[in-house]
């Protein structure tokens, strides 16, 4: 049995129909077609379907959809501007940060969380921060020196 939920993603109401048991990884690939939010392992290990929910970075698939009834979420898709790159998306293209891309998008929502909370995060601060982001193919460090490279006084973060 279906249940109706109310919930804002990347700043637009919707009004869904959703089974007891989906996934909110599941509503906003399949359902919402909002295929930014990669769905990896399915289990919370990866970080790849991270999301910004409620201000927050999770794992969407750790989280049931009906669980987002009346809440707040941000997508990669909602956090890029109408032209252009996100600062973040941008320092991570310039960066060499960007390999398969399968995790980037969680990166990138995780590291503006991170940048949000703290404009100016030492290293040991960005890598706790990713530390729920797997990355296969970079090694991490250009990842760091990405979201290191977003200057603290940029206000479009």
């Amino acid at each position: 049995m279906k249940t109706l939920i109310n919930l804002k993603i990347n700043g637009r109401e919707y009004e869904v129909a959703v089974e007891p048991t989906k996934t909110l990884v599941d509503l906003l690939r399949y359902d919402l077609g909002l295929t930014g939010t990669k769905k990896g392992c399915g289990t919370g290990e990866c970080g790849s379907c991270t999301v910004i929910f409620n201000g927050k970075p999770v794992n969407s698939c750790l989280v049931l959809a009906i669980q987002a009834r009346g809440a707040e979420i941000l997508t990669i898709e909602g956090l890029k501007p109408a032209q252009g790159l996100h600062p973040i998306q941008q320092a991570f293209v310039d960066k060499g940060a960007v390999q398969c891309g399968f995790c980037t998008p969680g990166m990138i929502l995780s590291a503006s969380s991170l940048l949000k909370k703290n404009p100016n995060p030492s290293e040991p601060e960005i890598r706790k921060a990713l530390s729920g982001n797997l990355c296969r193919c970079t090694g991490y460090q250009k990842i760091v020196e990405a979201v290191q490279s977003v200057g603290k006084d940029d206000e479009r973060r």
